[in-house]
């Protein structure tokens, strides 16, 4: 039997996957003295970067029809902010105000992606718009930094932990450290797996992959362009709520400047990942290896103790033009086949 041939797309997701372990075994050597090789470390991985993986899938189905969404971190701050109050300050029930998240976040989307799919505007200047919108909503709502702290459901929720019955090591002081996870990593890796499924295996997920490599062929094949991308930006405001939730379950509060920039680390994610900005190619896996490179950068800056913040943005931003030179190269090579 003759081996089957690894196309760019794969090759490229297997570079990234390549390149996250190739980062965290360095940590790992590097930073051995410094607790890097303890589970719990890229368990802290997760936890923090939850919402932002939530982000991602939603910004990978979106990017695969070939738009853009630049309003996930506005809206992710308005949820934050309207949780936070809603418990805070209006002493509205939890599960009913994420509920409402929600809800808001399909209205969100189906609001932009009517303009996208039907009025035919450029997502980036609807999705602006959006992000103009949700940040001037969330001081709106409130102006102040406002913690949660009363509602015991939700600090319940927040303080939940999964303990993992492997990888466990004794700390300075003698004591027993057992790994755990947070209730946000369980709702992220379900997004995950749901959304891999999606477009795996159903007539929408493959619409989105045929209107990104070419909305002609893709109406001319019976598909229905205007409403599957109505229903991609509906999709990653309805992820981008869940992802709000968690954020908010990881940082228990709502402020006017959360999750700025947070648009750009999950677009960076879905390229880093092999998401083409042009679309029609791109998965959710690799999005989550996109993620966990951003989280494994952020670690190692931190761990080391004397490096600015920013040098995790500048080593982003260069992993971000490798890839997007590589997505180049590769395209290239595959039309001087044809």
């Amino acid at each position: 039997m003759k081996a089957k041939k690894i196309n760019s797309n794969t090759l490229l997701l297997l570079i990234t996957i390549a390149l996250f372990f190739v980062m965290y075994i360095a940590g790992c050597v590097i930073y051995a003295d410094k607790g890097f090789t303890h589970l719990q470390t890229f368990l802290n991985v997760l936890i923090n970067n939850a919402g932002l993986l939530c982000v991602a899938c939603g910004m990978t189905c979106v990017m695969l029809t070939g738009g853009i969404d630049i309003s996930v971190g506005s809206l992710i701050a308005m949820d934050c902010m309207f949780l936070a109050v809603g418990m805070e300050r209006w002493g509205m029930n939890a599960p009913l105000l994420c509920v409402l998240v929600l809800v808001i976040g399909l209205v969100f989307g189906a609001v932009q992606g009517f303009c996208i799919g039907y009025l035919e505007i450029q997502p980036f200047i609807v999705t602006m718009a959006g992000m103009f919108f949700a940040r001037g909503m969330t001081a709106v709502i409130s102006t102040d930094q406002v913690s949660i702290s009363t509602n015991q459901f939700f600090v319940n929720l927040a303080n939940m932990k999964f303990e993992i019955p492997f990888g466990g090591y004794v700390n300075n002081k003698g004591i027993l450290q057992i790994p755990f996870i947070r209730v946000t990593v369980l709702i992220a890796l379900v997004v995950l797996v749901v959304v891999f499924l999606m477009l795996r295996y159903t007539k929408f997920g493959r619409s989105l992959y045929a209107v990104g490599g070419n909305e002609q062929s893709a109406t001319m094949m019976g598909l229905d362009v205007k409403r599957t991308k109505l229903k991609a930006y509906m999709l990653s405001s309805f992820l981008c709520s869940i992802g709000g939730i968690c954020y908010c379950l990881n940082t228990m509060s709502g402020s006017v400047q959360q999750a700025l920039g947070l648009e750009m680390d999950a677009i960076s994610s879905a390229v880093i990942g092999g998401t083409l900005l042009t679309g029609g190619v791109g998965n959710v896996i690799g999005s989550f290896f996109g993620v966990l490179i951003n989280g494994t950068i952020s670690t190692l800056v931190k761990t080391n103790g004397k490096l600015l913040s920013s040098w995790s943005n500048i080593a982003v931003a260069a992993l971000l033009c490798f890839f997007i030179v590589l997505q180049s190269i590769f395209a290239k090579l595959k039309e001087s086949k044809k």
